[in-house]
C-alpha cells in the first residue's frame, strides 16, 4: 500500500522545518561514530579506572581482544510495581553478553517515581521535571564513553521518555530498550473506578477502597490500564527499538527472560555486523511520524503530546501539535483499551496487541515501512509475534483480530479519526483525549467555576456546591507554575458529576494522565496561565464552549471586554507553597526555564 498522502505530507512538513537542526545533529553523531573505541581512546588511566571493578576476563576481553562493551542504564527499583523485575536484569544481561564474546557493565543507575504513589501530593510536582532529570542521569551514564552500544532499562510514565531522550543525546550508540511486561489481570479497571467513583461520594469508605486498590495494582509489573507506561511501550515497538513483541509479555511468563536475552543478541548483532544503526539515525522524521500514528491509533496518553515533542527535540526534529491533529484526521482508532473501553492490556495482548496495530497501519499507507530498526529486518518484524520454540525463540503471523471489541482492523475502526484532538481557540491551544470520551459529551458550554488548585475543586465537590451544569478550570497549573502535575485525582468527582446528568468539563493548563476517563478534559492549555496565558483572563460564571468536534475552546466574552481585561495573577500563597517541600527547591530552576506545552515542557533549551 502507497503512503496516505497526508501522512507524507505530515512528514514532508516535518523533515522541511527541522532540516538545520537534524543537519546538525547528525554531523554531531557522525563525528562520535567515527572515533576510536573508547578503550583504545582513552588514556591508560582513564581505562584503567573504567574496568578496575570487572571481572578479569571481561577486563581482558575489553581492553585485550576488544571485545563489545555494552553500557546498562537501569531504573531499577522496587517502588515501581513495573521496574521491579528489572533488579535481575543486568545479571541476565550481562551472561548474555559473555556467551557471545562481549561484556556488560552497568552504567548507571536513573531515579524513577511512581506516579501512582504521589498523585494528588505536592510530590507530583517533580514529577515531569523527573524526565528531564532522567534524561540527564542517562548522559550521566553514557559520560564515560567506553560503550560500543546501549541497552536501556525502563518502562514507566517519565521514565522512558527520560532515557529516550538521554539515549539520543549520545545518538552514535546503537540502543536497544527493555521492557518487563504488565502485570497479570486483577480487579478490573472499570469496576475499580465504580469503587473510587462510590468513595468520593462518601459511599464506601478507606477500608474498601483500599482493598478494591490493592485487588487492581497486585504484583509486578506496568498497571494494566492504557496509560502513559503502556503507551510507551506501543510507541517503541512502533519506532523499532524493542525486540518485536516485548511490550507486554507478563514478568512472570518464560518467555520474558528469553526475550530479554534477546534484547543483547540484538544490540550485539549491530555492533558486529557493523550496520550503522546508531539510535539517532534510527530516531528520523519517518520514525517519529510512526510513533505519531501508533498513539492516535490506539487512544494513548495525552502525556505523549509532551513527552515526544521533547524527544523529537533530542533527535533534531521538531514536531508541534498540528502535526498530531492533522494525522489524527487520517489515522484511525484501532484499539479500545480502559479507559478508552473496558478491556486492559493483557486483554490487548491476547486479541493481536501492537504487531496487530503496527500490521493495519502499515498495510493501510499511513506509517512509514522504509525505516531503520534494530534489527535487520526492519519494521516489519514487529507485525509478529514472539514464542518459545525449544530453548529459543521464534516469530509468528499474528492473523485476524483475535477479539473485534478490542481490536479492529483498519478497514472497519472503532472510529475513523484518531484517538487526540488539537482544540484552539481565544483561550490558548490545548488537547483532548476524544476516544474515552462518549459522543454526547464532545460539546459542552456551561458556566466556568475556577479553582487555583486540584484541592479547592475537590473541597468544593464535598461541599456539594459544583451540581450544576459546569466546566471546572483548574490553572496555575503549568510548568512554569509548578512543573505541571497531572490532575488524575479530579476524575472520580468530575465522573459522579457526570453520572448524575450534568454536563461537565475540565479546563487546565496541568495534566491529565494516560488514564483520562470518560471526563471531556481541555489540557495542556498553552500558554499556561502564569506565563500570561489566557486562563488567567477568565472570571467566575463566565461562559466557556468546548467542542471536540469543531476542535476549538471559546470563552463567549464579548471580545471588548475579553480585550480590555487585565489577567489574574498567581495567588502569593500558591507561589510560595509551590517551591517548598518535599524536595521542590531543588527544582526551581527547571519551572524557571521550563517551556510550553507544546515545546516539549523542556528544561535544557
Amino acid at each position: 500500500m502507497p503512503l496516505h498522502p497526508v501522512v507524507a505530507r505530515v512528514t514532508e512538513r516535518i523533515r522541511e522545518r527541522s532540516a538545520p537542526q537534524r543537519s546538525a545533529y547528525l554531523a554531531r553523531l557522525d563525528i562520535a561514530a567515527n572515533r576510536d573505541r573508547g578503550a583504545d581512546r582513552l588514556g591508560c588511566a582513564n581505562v584503567a579506572h573504567a574496568f578496575a571493578g570487572v571481572p578479569d576476563n571481561d577486563r581482558f576481553r575489553i581492553v585485550a581482544e576488544r571485545a563489545p562493551n555494552i553500557a546498562i542504564v537501569n531504573s531499577y527499583n522496587d517502588m515501581l510495581s513495573a521496574h521491579a523485575p528489572l533488579g535481575s536484569y543486568p545479571a541476565i544481561l550481562k551472561d548474555e553478553a559473555r556467551r557471545h564474546g562481549a561484556t556488560a557493565q552497568v552504567a548507571g543507575g536513573v531515579p524513577a517515581m511512581c506516579d501512582g504513589v504521589t498523585q494528588g501530593t505536592p510530590a507530583m510536582e517533580l514529577s515531569l521535571f523527573s524526565r528531564d532529570a532522567i534524561a540527564m542521569a542517562t548522559a550521566v551514564s553514557l559520560s564515560h564513553d567506553v560503550f560500543d552500544a546501549a541497552l536501556m532499562l525502563g518502562i514507566c510514565d517519565k521514565i522512558v521518555p527520560g532515557l529516550l531522550i538521554g539515549a539520543l543525546h549520545f545518538g552514535h550508540l546503537p540502543t536497544v530498550f527493555v521492557p518487563g511486561g504488565p502485570m497479570p489481570s486483577g480487579l478490573s479497571n472499570s469496576d475499580k473506578a465504580k469503587v473510587r467513583e462510590q468513595a468520593a461520594q462518601g459511599l464506601v469508605g478507606r477500608a474498601e477502597l483500599m482493598a478494591a486498590e490493592q485487588a487492581a495494582y497486585h504484583a509486578p509489573g506496568t498497571c494494566t490500564f492504557y496509560g502513559t507506561a503502556n503507551s510507551n511501550q506501543m510507541l517503541l515497538e512502533a519506532m523499532g527499538l524493542h525486540v518485536p513483541g516485548t511490550a507486554f509479555v507478563n514478568p512472570g511468563d518464560g518467555l520474558r527472560e528469553h526475550l530479554t536475552r534477546e534484547a543483547a543478541r540484538t544490540v550485539l548483532g549491530i555492533v558486529k555486523a557493523r550496520r550503522f544503526a546508531p539510535i539517532g539515525r534510527i530516531v528520523d522524521e519517518r520514525c517519529i511520524v510512526n510513533a505519531m500514528a501508533a498513539l492516535l491509533a490506539t487512544g494513548g496518553s495525552t502525556n505523549h503530546l509532551i513527552h515526544w515533542v521533547a524527544v523529537a527535540r533530542s533527535a533534531g526534529i521538531s514536531i508541534d501539535w498540528d502535526d498530531f491533529a492533522e494525522l489524527s484526521t487520517v489515522v484511525p482508532l484501532l484499539s479500545r483499551v480502559y479507559p478508552n473501553g473496558s478491556a486492559d492490556v493483557n486483554q490487548f495482548q491476547a486479541a493481536g496487541g501492537p504487531g496487530y496495530v503496527i500490521r493495519e497501519l502499515l498495510d493501510a499507507g499511513l506509517m512509514h515501512e522504509d525505516v531503520l530498526t534494530v534489527r535487520e529486518g526492519g519494521i516489519r518484524e514487529y507485525t509478529r509475534e514472539p514464542v518459545q520454540e525449544g530453548a529459543g525463540l521464534a516469530w509468528s503471523a499474528i492473523g485476524a483480530s483475535r477479539d473485534e471489541a478490542v481490536v479492529r482492523p483498519a478497514a472497519a475502526p472503532f472510529s475513523a479519526t484518531g484517538g487526540l484532538k488539537l482544540l484552539t481557540g481565544n483561550l490558548g491551544r490545548s488537547v483532548i483525549k476524544v476516544s474515552a470520551v462518549p459522543q454526547d459529551r464532545h460539546l459542552i458550554e456551561a458556566p466556568v467555576r475556577i479553582f487555583d488548585g486540584q484541592e479547592e475543586l475537590q473541597a468544593a465537590f464535598k461541599a456539594g456546591e459544583l451540581d450544576r451544569d459546569l466546566i471546572c478550570v483548574v490553572r496555575w497549573q503549568g510548568p512554569q507554575a509548578n512543573g505541571m502535575p497531572e490532575l488524575h485525582k479530579l476524575t472520580p468527582p468530575l465522573a459522579v458529576l457526570q453520572g448524575r446528568g450534568f454536563k461537565v468539563a475540565l479546563v487546565t493548563d496541568g495534566r491529565m494522565s494516560g488514564a483520562s476517563g470518560k471526563v471531556p478534559a481541555a489540557i495542556h492549555v498553552s500558554p499556561e496561565a502564569a506565563a500570561g496565558g489566557p486562563l488567567a483572563r477568565l472570571r467566575d460564571g463566565d461562559v466557556v464552549r468546548l467542542d471536540a468536534d469543531a476542535g476549538s475552546l471559546q470563552a463567549l466574552v464579548p471580545q471588548a471586554e475579553w480585550d480590555a481585561r487585565e489577567n489574574a495573577l498567581m495567588p502569593q500563597a500558591l507561589r510560595d507553597a509551590n517551591g517548598l517541600g518535599m524536595g521542590r527547591e531543588l527544582f526551581a530552576g527547571f519551572r524557571r526555564g521550563a517551556l510550553e506545552a507544546e515545546q516539549g515542557a523542556c528544561t535544557w533549551l
